[in-house]
């Protein structure tokens, strides 16, 4: 019996994350047709569960559907990526000011955990990892602000603007850039000092945006 025969169907969620993934990894581009025969086969699932996938994705912003030409990966211009972090960074502040307010003794462990890796991975070398522990600490500190409408508007934003995120991550010289902005919102969450928090996710966001307008000068 062949591999593909023996493979485990996904279910819904799952083919959600599998296409998600590969957008966000570069394995279908930026306007390519997302064609639901082959991902039928590649996902060894059924057209229903693929099309329902579909609906999600475009629900979130990483998928386009055209009448009648189907699906295909959602292309986000510098402008509008900028224009997605410029509102982003007054979320973002307010859910670290939140943070800073309700953080407890066991969220600063965690937050200064994730701190410490972010420098090591940074001194190793290591991008993903330190990509991988941004992600994470963006996410505690929401979960931490305890702000449900802020996070829901803010996770939208980030699923449409991720690719953008994805590929400033991987500039050189980017890491090491952002260490210092990310090691600051932890100090002032830790310290339970809510404005400063604030203005220091702001910063911390400030400086993607002028990362990504250099994109357009370069």
């Amino acid at each position: 019996m062949s591999p593909a025969s023996t493979a485990v169907p996904e279910t819904g969620e799952s083919a959600v994350s599998r296409i998600r993934d590969d957008i966000l990894t570069g394995v279908f581009a930026p306007g390519q047709r997302l064609v639901e025969a082959e991902l039928c086969e590649r996902l060894h699932a059924s057209r229903a569960t693929v099309r329902a996938a579909l609906a999600e994705l475009d629900h979130e912003g990483l998928v386009e559907r055209v009448a009648n030409r189907g699906a295909r990966v959602r292309t986000v211009s510098v402008e509008e990526a900028i224009a997605i972090t410029e509102a982003r960074m007054v979320l973002e502040g307010l859910c670290a000011a939140k943070a800073a307010e309700n953080v407890t003794p066991d969220e600063i462990v965690q937050l200064r955990e994730i701190g410490s890796r972010m420098t090591e991975s940074v001194s190793s070398g290591d991008v993903m990892t330190y990509r991988s522990l941004n992600v994470r600490l963006h996410n505690l500190v929401r979960q931490i602000a305890n702000q449900p409408i802020a996070e829901e508007i803010l996770i939208r934003l980030l699923a449409r603007n991720v690719r953008h995120q994805f590929q400033l991550a991987l500039r050189p010289g980017r890491p090491q850039v952002s260490l210092s902005e990310h090691l600051a919102i932890i100090d002032e969450v830790c310290a339970r000092h809510p404005e400063a928090a604030e203005r220091a996710a702001r910063r911390h966001i400030e400086s993607v945006i002028r990362a990504l307008r250099e994109t357009t000068a370069g």
